[in-house]
C-alpha cells in the first residue's frame, strides 16, 4: 500500500517557536501525516530562529511581510498550509492561499481577538473579565485578525489566584494539543476549509505519550 503524501506545512513565527516545536514533536511522535517544510521568521534574532534550526527544521528569515519573497519562500518549499505559529505580523491571504492558512490564538474567539491581542495582553484581559474559563482557538485565516471560521478549541479553568504567567502557561498546554489535532485532521482529510468554511470538522486529539 502507497503511503499517503504528508502535507507540507509552511510554519511562521513571530518569537519563541514554541509552537513550532511542539508541532514537530507530535508530528514525530503521533505519525501525524505531515511535515514542516519551512520556517519563516520575521527577524534574524528572534529566539525561535535557532530553536528550530538546532532541531534541524529550515528556517527563512523574512523582514518584510508586505514583499512578496514571502509568497516565494512558502511556493519554493512546496508548501501547501501555511500554520500562524505566533506570528504577529498580517499574512496576506492571496488567492493562491486561500482556505489554506490556519492560526492558533491564546483564548476562546471570539472572545479577547483582533488587532493588537496578542500573548499577555489576552490573558490580562480573560483575568480582567473575570472569566472562570480560558483556552486556545485554531482557526482559519482570512483578511481580519482573529475573524475566521473556528476549526476547534480546547478549554481550561481559570483559578482565582492566577496571573498572566499562570494562566499563559496553562492556556500553552491547550495550545499542544489543539494544534497538532488540527493539522491531523487536515492532514487525513477528515477536516476541509472551502469558502472560509469548516467542513467534516471532526478530529481526534493525538494519543496520550504516556
Amino acid at each position: 500500500m502507497t503511503a499517503k503524501p504528508r502535507l507540507r506545512l509552511g510554519c511562521l513565527i513571530s518569537g519563541g517557536g514554541r509552537t513550532v516545536l511542539n508541532l514537530q514533536t507530535a508530528i514525530e511522535r503521533d505519525a501525524i501525516p505531515a511535515e514542516i517544510a519551512v520556517v519563516v521568521a520575521h527577524r534574524a534574532d528572534l529566539p525561535g530562529v535557532e530553536r528550530c534550526r538546532g532541531t534541524g527544521l529550515p528556517v527563512r528569515v523574512v523582514s518584510d511581510p508586505a514583499s512578496p519573497r514571502i509568497d516565494e519562500v512558502l511556493i519554493e518549499a512546496g508548501v501547501e498550509l501555511v500554520c500562524l505559529c505566533g506570528y504577529l505580523r498580517h499574512f496576506a491571504v492571496e488567492p493562491r492561499w486561500s482556505d489554506r492558512v490556519v492560526n492558533i490564538h491564546p483564548s476562546l474567539l471570539p472572545k479577547y481577538g483582533g488587532r493588537g491581542m496578542y500573548g499577555d495582553r489576552v490573558h490580562a484581559a480573560v483575568l480582567e473579565a473575570g472569566d472562570v474559563e480560558s483556552g486556545c482557538t485554531v482557526h482559519a485565516v482570512d483578511e481580519i485578525y482573529d475573524h475566521g471560521a473556528v476549526i476547534l478549541q480546547e478549554r481550561c479553568p481559570v483559578h482565582a489566584d492566577d496571573t498572566t504567567s499562570t494562566l499563559a502557561a496553562r492556556v500553552f498546554e491547550t495550545e499542544c494539543v489543539a494544534m497538532p489535532a488540527a493539522i491531523r485532521g487536515i492532514a487525513e482529510g477528515r477536516i476541509r476549509i472551502e469558502g472560509g468554511r469548516i467542513i467534516d470538522a471532526m478530529v481526534d486529539p493525538p494519543a496520550d505519550p504516556t
